[in-house]
């Protein structure tokens, strides 16, 4: 699902954010990221959403070469993918609705279905009683659920997640872990950065570890939970 060959990003000739990193994510995994800040982590999920391009080597992501995409191809290839930004991304003007709705305007879903989608999703997130209200109304923790639902609500095959248990107390935390398995047990393949040792320690999950911009380390997993096949909160 994930494929990474010899990749290098330079910024500059004096920044190097990831040096000759390779490895795989196969489809229906849940994989851990970490690593110290700075390690690059950050930089990895930008590449996977092509939003940055790599100095050296090649990225496949669901039999797609990101290096040759055509940019008249990227929305089509970013529809398949739910981000969950670290900084959360609400447009704060904007209702938790519309920001939502949003989204699946950019996806080209009918106006009518909106409402119905937004609250499957919000409800999946225990936010459904929220649908009115503005982002600065919410707390860090809803705010977080709100932008894992935008992330879920095109149903994605690639969930990746940069921190989005950061700034949260250890109960949130959890709460949030058990919505990302509740994804990956419905299909979607499953990438998440954090720099929690005790949240992947806990979780058993395979992880890949950075450490200023290599691979150092590929952990199994202790135990790999089977993926279900059909749409998230069946919104498909």
């Amino acid at each position: 699902m994930i494929h990474f060959y010899h990749v290098t990003k330079k910024f500059d000739l004096y920044s190097t954010a990831l040096q000759d990193v390779t490895f795989h994510v196969e489809k229906g995994e849940f994989v851990f990221l970490t690593g110290a800040s700075g390690a690059g982590k950050s930089t990895l999920l930008k590449l996977i959403l092509r939003q940055i391009r790599p100095t050296e080597g090649q990225i496949v992501v669901n039999g797609r070469n990101l290096n040759a995409m055509k940019r008249n191809h990227l929305p089509f290839f970013r529809r398949e993918i739910g981000m969950v930004f670290q900084d959360f991304k609400l447009i704060e003007r904007m209702t938790v609705f519309e920001n939502l709705s949003f989204i699946l305007t950019v996806l080209n879903v009918a106006p009518r279905e909106h409402k119905k989608k937004a609250y499957q999703v919000l409800r999946a997130v225990n936010l459904h009683h929220k649908l009115n209200a503005y982002p600065p109304q919410l707390s860090g923790g809803e705010q977080q659920r709100v932008a894992i639902a935008r992330a879920l609500i095109n149903d994605p095959l690639v969930l990746i997640a940069d921190e989005p248990t950061g700034n949260l107390d250890p109960d949130l935390a959890q709460e949030i872990m058990q919505i990302f398995g509740d994804a990956h047990l419905r299909g979607s393949t499953v990438l998440l950065a954090t720099h929690d040792r005790d949240l992947i320690q806990v979780s058993g999950r395979r992880t890949l570890v950075l450490d200023q911009g290599r691979l150092i380390e590929e952990k199994p997993a202790v135990v790999e939970r089977p993926a279900r096949t059909d749409g998230v909160f069946g919104l498909s």
